[in-house]
């Protein structure tokens, strides 16, 4: 447990079964990066089942997730799992902190996590919550990182979450995979008016306080309302679309930063794959080593210079057929209800 800063922290980490092959080799790699500097580790867990990719193996890789999550919490003392409660008491409590009073969506239009977003920002023991998606990996190691963070969200009331720098470090300390304004201080930071729910840490009270409340929208444009209401999911705009929005009304920002020598770095992988399961442990081992290619700095999600995503990147006729195949188990579903119902 952290005894580096006095604020208290909470990591929070979203977890579903479809997300085992990749949560096995990188939720404990992420434990290794950042366990010692927070107070509570909080693995939410949701089982709620949503239509399309989300929803990959659901049942045959749940008791995988859940001896994960157990061995995890064997190691670090300080770390405990929640299921998403989606009853209607809790429901009526998001609903409250965070918009308004109107019910939480449970996904997005894509049938990605909503509800399990701001279910793990109201568990969450503390005011400080570091959250971060099960996928996303860390370089640098510095164990300082958090409190820095800390004393940025103390000092800059503008300032609505942290995050780390996206993407190994260049030589020259720019990026290339995104258009940032450079500020002085931290040691290699970014201003960004846009939230990610990938990852941050967030000030929840400031959230309470300067926000309120998210606007609740529809995804746009409107073929978006379609394609959900076709799969089956609701049709809303990602939460961070919402809380993007809401920093830009409200004056907030995020830094994203380096930070002191050993710094902390962030990388996702945009795709999955066979070779990315199979080679997952050697990126790890290089991502925690600082061995990456030059091709690959300056980037926040993986590509080509680390691994070959061709057999992933599927022309545009796959995926709208993918999609009619989504549409046409909704339909056989909805027929085999019908007839049961007689």
């Amino acid at each position: 447990m952290s005894t580096v800063h006095s604020p208290k922290v909470t990591l929070q980490i979203n977890l579903a079964p479809t997300d085992l092959p990749h949560a096995r080799h990188i939720l404990p790699h992420q434990l290794r990066q950042w366990a010692g500097q927070v107070d509570e580790i909080l693995f939410v867990v949701d089982l709620h089942q949503s239509q399309g990719r989300f929803s990959e193996g659901w049942k045959e890789r749940l008791p995988g997730l859940h001896l994960l999550i157990e061995k995890c919490c064997a190691q670090y003392p300080h770390a405990h799992a929640r299921t998403v409660d989606y009853s209607k008491e809790v429901a009526a409590q998001l609903a409250a902190l965070f918009f308004g009073g109107k019910p939480v969506p449970v996904k997005d239009w894509v049938g990605g996590p909503f509800y399990s977003y701001f279910f793990g920002l109201y568990a969450a023991q503390h005011a400080y919550v570091l959250h971060m998606d099960s996928d996303m990996m860390y370089g640098g190691g510095s164990h300082t990182w958090v409190s820095e963070a800390l004393q940025l969200l103390t000092e800059q009331p503008d300032i609505l979450a942290c995050s780390p720098l996206p993407g190994p470090p260049t030589e020259d300390g720019s990026l290339r995979s995104q258009v940032l304004e450079p500020v002085p201080a931290p040691p290699l930071a970014f201003r960004d008016v846009r939230l990610s729910t990938r990852h941050f840490l967030l000030d929840k009270t400031r959230f309470s306080t300067r926000i309120k409340q998210l606007q609740l929208t529809q995804a746009a444009p409107r073929f978006r309302a379609w394609q959900a209401w076709l799969e089956g999911n609701p049709p809303y705009e990602l939460p961070e679309i919402m809380f993007s929005r809401a920093m830009e009304q409200h004056g907030l920002q995020r830094i994203q930063f380096l930070g002191n020598t050993p710094g902390m770095w962030s990388l996702h992988p945009p795709y999955r794959s066979p070779l990315f399961y199979e080679q997952l442990p050697l990126f790890i081992q290089q991502i925690e080593a600082g061995e990456i290619p030059e091709g690959q700095r300056g980037c926040h999600d993986m590509n080509e210079s680390m691994i070959d995503w061709s057999d992933v990147q599927k022309p545009l006729r796959e995926r709208a057929a993918k999609h009619i195949k989504v549409v046409a188990r909704r339909f056989s579903f909805s027929q085999t209800k019908a007839r049961q119902a007689r």
